[in-house]
């Protein structure tokens, strides 16, 4: 039996002056429909027309059409929409993605009509919402009149994304293609960034992302982990590789396993030809896909999102710049809630560090006059910029300062430090902020496998002033007497920030770290200390007891001999208690020899680096 396709839209009929029309949104907006609408128009006015973000050309907000259209939008994307907002002649309404839905189901906002844009119909008669099932779904399920745009360009894409015919007052046959985004350039901001979140990421992680450099670049660096899985509210071309990769297979996935989880897609033909058909991704509305307790059910959960700026207690602003607003609450908040509840969840915020051209820094005292909270200081888990990952919870407000200090711009770290000391969260004896030891790289961060565990290297920074307290108070008289030369019986706070505050373009201060969700432990810690006098440099090692005999030591120890010899040093030196053996030996073996020493006690070594270059 043939599927009769619905007549042609007779729109004074269907649409009558003042009705709230909702118009398909993301990369498939039905553009032929709407422009149907428009050579039809004659006797209607002041349609309201509700969307999310809608890409290409958003004709009907041009100011030319302000009789027939005001737009309310959930999300503002494009310059006709942004330039409407800016101007009065659109509304943005900010609402979390995943309770859109409950505005057209409890009659907040009411639907007289859905423009929608779905593939042809099936033998059966079923017609596909294809890339873009978030709220549209829940549009035409709530809406009086649903008219469609059939179009063979939309791709039929599985799970809950099926609308019978019979629920189509009219349609029009157009075919068009979805708006392209193809992938962005890659720069190096954005590079380091995704190298810091994908170090975050565990194999056997659920993964979910937005559109961008950033989420393109971690996707990137994350082709050699193991059993992704993937629940997020849109797909991007990035995905594909990664999938090929097969660091993507969903097995490990709590909730839906095996299954791409997802609403809408946006992207290029590529991408749309991939999911076409594609069982393996499934398209669901934004109320069940962003459902927090949905999101939580995957084990592992990792929301990564972006912001425009994020002040030093951790507030994240996302959707304005000042008093303008730019780009909306989306699903950031779901996805952050979600990922925080999720068993060994991991919600992220990452940006660059400036913007403008680096006279502007990112990471903020205060957030800026106008600006709103998207995601608040309670939710955000980790900060990562292209100079590292700050982790802030279950940090105090002083903590988080210096986490944040340290992954801000070195240019801005002095300004920053200030500005928080004027309202007492730093005391009066933190002076230094953060410093990169440029030896490093770009990279701070290096990833270890010792023995099958996973840990750290990285500077010791000013916000490890507690972690070094509790690293200190870790070790037994014996191996404080054997450091310290005498027992030490305490290591006020006071003390701890200046061991920790190390200006690192002079002296270095390395520290071996695990780091286990967002707790972190210090079990190694190796530095030197610069003579400008000689052009000498005396080296100093601790490790946690339990850690001993695992080579941390000896790590440490050849990176500051690299770090050294690249600032051109003239000799290392140390001194080491005559009884501590192990760590002579550790010396020893690194080419050190020993020196006359006056103290039988101690044994000092040296190792010539100019012989050494």
């Amino acid at each position: 039996m043939a599927v009769v396709l619905p007549p042609k839209p007779v729109w004074n009929q269907l649409i009558k002056s003042g009705c709230r029309v909702f118009v398909g949104g993301n990369a498939s907006v039905p553009y032929a429909l709407i422009q149907d609408l428009i050579d039809h128009s004659a006797g209607i006015s002041d349609l309201e027309m509700v969307h999310m973000l809608a890409l290409g050309d958003t004709r009907w907000a041009q100011e030319k059409y302000r009789q027939l259209f005001k737009v309310n939008t959930f999300f503002i994307g494009g310059e006709v929409v942004r330039k409407a907002v800016d101007e009065g002649r659109a509304d943005y309404t900010p609402v979390f993605l995943s309770e859109i839905s409950s505005l057209f189901s409890d009659g907040t906002l009411p639907l007289d009509a859905v423009l929608v844009n779905v593939s042809p119909p099936d033998e059966h008669g079923y017609c596909s919402l294809g890339a873009s099932v978030d709220i549209c779904m829940s549009a035409v399920r709530h809406a009086n009149t649903v008219i469609a745009q059939v179009n063979e360009y939309v791709p039929r894409t599985s799970g809950h994304s099926y609308v019978h015919i019979s629920e189509f007052s009219a349609c029009i046959q157009v075919n068009e293609p979805l708006v392209e985004v193809p992938p962005p350039p890659m720069d190096s901001i954005a590079e380091r960034i995704g190298q810091y979140v994908a170090m975050l990421v565990e194999d056997g992680s659920t993964l979910q992302f937005g559109i961008g450099k950033i989420p393109s670049a971690t996707l990137k660096y994350l082709m050699h982990h193991k059993d992704l899985g993937i629940h997020s509210e849109m797909l991007t071309d990035s995905i594909i590789e990664v999938i090929e990769s097969g660091a993507i297979s969903n097995r490990k996935k709590t909730f839906h396993p095996g299954k791409i989880v997802t609403s809408f897609a946006i992207g290029s033909k590529r991408l749309y030809d991939y999911i076409d058909n594609n069982p393996h991704i499934e398209f669901y509305p934004s109320s069940y896909v962003n459902k927090p307790t949905n999101i939580a059910k995957n084990d592992k959960m990792v929301a990564i999102n972006s912001a425009l700026e994020v002040d030093l207690t951790g507030q994240v602003v996302a959707d304005s710049l000042g008093y303008d607003f730019y780009s909306g609450i989306g699903g950031q908040v779901d996805f952050v809630s979600g990922a925080s509840i999720s068993k060994g969840g991991k919600p992220i915020i990452a940006l660059p560090s400036t913007a403008q051209n680096e006279t502007v820094s990112r990471i903020k005292p205060c957030i800026t006059e106008g600006a709103g909270v998207v995601t608040s200081r309670g939710n955000v888990h980790y900060v990562v910029t292209e100079y590292g990952v700050a982790s802030l919870r279950g940090k105090s407000i002083r903590e988080r300062a210096m986490e944040l200090i340290r992954v801000a711009h070195p240019k801005f770290r002095g300004q920053l430090l200030e500005e928080v000391r004027k309202n007492y969260w730093v005391p009066h004896y933190q002076e230094k902020y953060p410093t990169d030891i440029p030896e490093l790289g770009a990279i701070q961060l290096q990833k270890l496998v010792i023995q099958g565990d996973t840990y750290y290297l990285r500077p010791l920074n000013p916000a490890d002033e507690r972690r070094l307290q509790e690293f200190f108070y870790s070790h037994t008289k014996e191996t404080l007497r054997l450091r310290y030369n005498h027992d030490p019986k305490q290591m006020s706070r006071e003390k701890s920030c200046n061991l920790v505050s190390v200006d690192q373009r002079s002296d270095a201060a390395l520290c071996i770290v695990r780091q286990e969700g967002s707790r972190i432990t210090i079990h190694a810690v190796g530095r030197f200390y610069f003579n400008p006098e000689d052009n000498s440099c005396e080296a100093a090692f601790v490790t946690r007891e339990n850690q001993q005999g695992k080579g941390m030591a000896k790590l440490l120890l050849g990176r500051l001999i690299d770090i050294a010899k690249k600032r051109k040093m003239r000799r290392m030196l140390a001194y080491v208690r005559a009884e501590n053996k192990p760590m002579i030996a550790i010396f020893e073996n690194a080419k050190f020899k020993r020196m006359a020493y006056s103290d039988p006690s101690e044994v000092e070594l040296e190792l010539k680096l100019e012989d050494a270059q």
